[in-house]
């Protein structure tokens, strides 16, 4: 029984987690043995010639930046937070980190899917911005406006107190979402910063922010590990999601049941993701970057079990469905299909890496699998979604509470 090994369980915390049982889900469909799924290998290639494409479009010179929240407030040429902070003239570089942090957990928490008829109007440029780009601006004008500071004089920043209060009418203001502006999942948006400014009362910390002047103490020689960070989110943040897992009082946040996993140990059937924990924690890392901490070993971290990198192996043929109506049903994030799709993602990710590390000669220093998500497959996933539906819907509909996808 898994409530009578804790150890087994928390292991279901780590990245190394993610991927042992991600890789069985693979191998299951190149058996042809999952329910839901088969798997086309023979197709990867031209898969990682679609990302290359993809990347050499978008990024010439190969210099990539890392997959984080941070690219989604560059709109329009114009990056806002830089815009924000330079206008904040913080005093300094600790003031700076906990702002960014504020802001990074916030907003992050904040972008799942939004929906094909949601957009957000842009005062600056004057155009209305869909998807993960609007929700960063809209998380970005709320968190300039101080909604989320129970301090007027310091609005730049996310304190316990304002998120414990939020309501929905004030948080439907902010997204300017409305019946003729429809936002998936708005109330279950504004559930989950209430608990998490809940839970950081319960852990001690005032701001998500208080988390950066921890790994400050933390870097050794002036470093820190990925996988520390992403070890700290989900302490940290593990008790805000919604009806989840817990076993041996341990809260196992984005982890899912499929019957044909891991079957003859403890944690028998258990899949982690985790999918906004490490999203978040490849979101903190540049600031404490910005600071001088190095982050080493972000390679540890995984691919993005999402519906644009899963779109892409789905929309190019690398996995197909069994059951063709399945493409016309919604599906519960808690099904072995959504499950399947997740897993054979983050497997699949790590596959394509290889190829497009080697064909562009690159070790893994140099293209962590943060950069080739960026480059990158999460791009080509919107690409590629966009050729197939009119609307860059994805492949398969979810029925999502806002806090997976």
């Amino acid at each position: 029984m898994p409530d009578r090994d804790p150890e087994a369980v928390r292991r279901l915390l780590k990245p190394a987690a993610i991927r042992e049982r991600a890789q069985e889900m693979l191998q299951l469909g190149l058996e042809g043995r999952l329910l839901h799924f088969s798997v086309h290998p023979e197709r990867l290639a031209a898969c990682a010639d679609y990302v290359l494409e993809t990347i050499r479009a978008n990024y010439p010179t190969l210099d990539i930046p890392f997959h984080a929240r941070w690219r989604h407030f560059v709109v329009g040429g114009m990056d806002r937070w830089s815009m924000l902070e330079r206008g904040a003239h913080f005093p300094d570089a600790g003031a700076r980190g906990r702002a960014a942090y504020d802001l990074a957990v916030v907003s992050v928490l904040l972008d799942a899917g939004a929906g094909p008829a949601w957009s957000y109007h842009d005062r600056v440029t004057g155009k209305p911005i869909g998807r993960s780009e609007g929700l960063a601006l809209a998380s970005l004008g709320m968190f300039a406006a101080g909604l989320f500071s129970s301090d007027a004089a310091d609005p730049l920043r996310a304190d316990s107190e304002a998120l414990k209060r939020l309501d929905t009418e004030a948080f439907a203001a902010g997204f300017q979402a409305g019946p003729a502006n429809p936002l998936l999942a708005l109330e279950g948006r504004a559930a989950l910063l209430n608990r998490l400014g809940e839970e950081l009362e319960r852990q001690g910390l005032t701001r998500p922010g208080d988390l950066f002047d921890r790994f400050i103490e933390t870097a050794s020689g002036g470093s820190i590990r990925a996988a520390h960070i992403l070890a700290e989110v989900l302490g940290t943040f593990g008790g805000i999601w919604p009806s989840r897992l817990t076993i041996a009082g341990i809260a196992l946040g984005d982890t899912w049941r499929h019957p044909l996993i891991a079957p003859d140990v403890s944690t028998a059937g258990l899949v982690p993701f985790h999918k906004l924990s490490q999203w978040l924690s490849y979101s903190l890392i540049e600031p404490l970057q910005w600071a001088g901490i190095t982050v080493v070993d972000i390679d540890d971290l995984t691919g993005l079990p999402e519906y644009r990198n899963g779109g892409l192996f789905l929309d190019l043929g690398v996995i197909t469905l069994k059951h063709a109506d399945d493409a016309a049903r919604s599906h519960e994030v808690a099904s072995p299909l959504v499950v399947e799709w997740r897993a054979l993602t983050v497997a699949l990710l790590d596959e394509l890496g290889v190829l497009i590390r080697e064909r562009l000669d690159r070790s893994r220093d140099e293209l962590p699998l943060a950069k080739i998500l960026e480059g990158g497959t999460w791009a080509a996933g919107r690409r590629i979604a966009r050729e197939k539906r009119g609307d860059g819907g994805p492949p398969l509909t979810i029925v999502s509470d806002g806090t997976v996808f």
